[in-house]
């Protein structure tokens, strides 16, 4: 929407990469925030990476990806975050770390109307927007991996956020992003992942019991029922310590055992298999 031409990205992690790329390829002005320089130069050759890929598949072409480079810029310090429209965070599934994070947002952002957005899977909106002043500015915006390239965003107000922001919100992704937009309500996992979280957590529980191998119970999903990428390969994409997190805020808020984490998951967590960016999950990435 035309009044959002200044974005804000905190955490360069792969969500925020691509939040921050998606924004830059839009044409907004778009800055990016990390805890340190070294997070932050691993976000840039991150973002630099995928936008290089882009090319390569005839995505976008080399004038581009220069040009949505230039459009981004990188910083240390959350405090030059004042001028932005709309900030997005997109650090880890933390509810403490968000909390934080939206607390000195709205210590530093400037514009009255700004939107506060998360990118979170599962932590309830109400709980980030009262760490603010203006929980009617606050909304959930939660992006899918990897975010160049699958086409859905879930849009979750709070109780308290404003129709306004929603409209706002909406528009922005559907029409500076080009994304598609469905609404949840603010309970934990919103639509996608009360759905595909324990279908996952089922696939570990039966890797666990020794039911079947992995690679038999991925090749069953994906040639019985047309799966493009079976549960536990999946598992290692989202990365095993992000389906804890995401589990553990479900079932904290439901209590319904579907949602809790399995003690395989936890001891690959504490083990740190995480997955594929760790080099090793259920699969090796070696």
């Amino acid at each position: 929407m035309a009044d959002i031409q200044r974005v804000g990205v905190v955490g360069a992690g792969l969500m925020g990469s691509g939040i921050a790329e998606v924004h830059a390829r839009a044409g907004a002005d778009v800055m990016i925030t990390e805890v340190n320089q070294p997070a932050l130069d691993s976000g840039r050759a991150r973002i630099e990476k995928s936008l290089q890929r882009g090319v390569r598949n005839g995505k976008l072409s080399e004038s581009e990806a220069d040009e949505a480079l230039r459009r981004l810029t990188f910083t240390t310090d959350v405090a030059a975050f004042a001028d932005r429209d709309l900030v997005v965070e997109a650090v880890v599934e933390q509810e403490a770390a968000k909390i934080e994070i939206f607390r000195s947002l709205d210590k530093v952002v400037e514009r009255q109307d700004a939107i506060f957005a998360s990118n979170t899977s599962s932590i309830p909106i109400m709980k980030l927007g009262m760490a603010t002043g203006r929980p009617a500015q606050v909304v959930g915006i939660h992006f899918f991996n990897p975010v160049p390239v699958l086409p859905l965003v879930e849009l979750v107000p709070s109780l308290l956020t404003s129709e306004e922001t929603v409209k706002r919100a909406e528009e922005h992704a559907t029409g500076l992003l080009g994304k598609t937009v469905i609404r949840s309500q603010d309970r934990a996992g919103f639509i996608v992942n009360s759905l595909l979280v324990p279908y996952l957590l089922s696939a570990i529980r039966m890797i666990e019991s020794g039911f079947a191998s992995a690679q038999d119970i991925d090749r069953g999903m994906e040639l019985g029922t047309a799966h493009p990428m079976g549960p536990l390969r999946l598992s290692d994409l989202i990365g095993l310590d992000t389906i804890k997190a995401i589990a553990e805020s479900m079932y904290e808020e439901f209590k319904e055992p579907l949602y809790s984490p399995p003690p395989l998951l936890l001891r690959m967590v504490d083990a740190g298999l995480l997955g594929k960016k760790s080099g090793r999950g259920f699969y090796s990435y070696s």
